[in-house]
């Protein structure tokens, strides 16, 4: 799984809002977070959605863009992303090219392991949070890394 210095893989898929998300496109913000989930609909990924929809205003405000990928196909996670009314972009990874490529899929089964990264507008990632059982963590966490770099930043100022 890649770590903190590593540098993210670009992503560039269709959204479930119908636009292209470009990771590369986000330099313009604070950080982007990019949650890896196992599978749309469950209880754990609901609720980890909801906590992120839930912060998202929060989120936003400090300047960090959020998305979801899980390897369900895409009209799935739109249908999903439209259930929760989420206000960021879920992306269908079918074809686990972005999971792969992040080295977040358990071995075997082939499912991707509940991972949430945070990545600078260079792309390289600040931090990686990984809690299969405690899915509150992973917004917790996030909203802790997210508010330090925010504060940082103002201070550079």
């Amino acid at each position: 799984m890649l770590k903190p210095g590593d540098t993210a893989p670009d992503i560039d898929a269709l959204g479930s809002d119908g636009k292209r998300f470009r990771l590369s496109a986000q330099a313009t913000k604070l950080c982007t977070v990019v949650y890896f989930f196992p599978k749309a609909f469950t209880p754990g990924c609901t609720k980890e959605t909801r906590r992120f929809r839930d912060n998202y205003p929060e989120l936003e405000l400090a300047g960090a863009s959020i998305v979801g990928i899980s390897t369900d196909d895409h009209e799935l996670q739109c249908s999903f992303a439209e259930s929760l009314r989420a206000p960021f972009p879920m992306i269908g990874d079918a074809d686990r090219a972005i999971s792969t490529a992040y080295d977040v899929l358990w071995p075997v089964i082939g499912r991707p392991r509940r991972v949430t990264f945070i990545i600078n507008p260079l792309r390289t990632i600040e931090a990686v949070f990984e809690h299969e059982v405690q899915i509150a963590k992973h917004r917790d966490d996030v909203l802790r890394w997210v508010d330090k770099m925010y504060r940082d930043r103002r201070l550079l100022l």
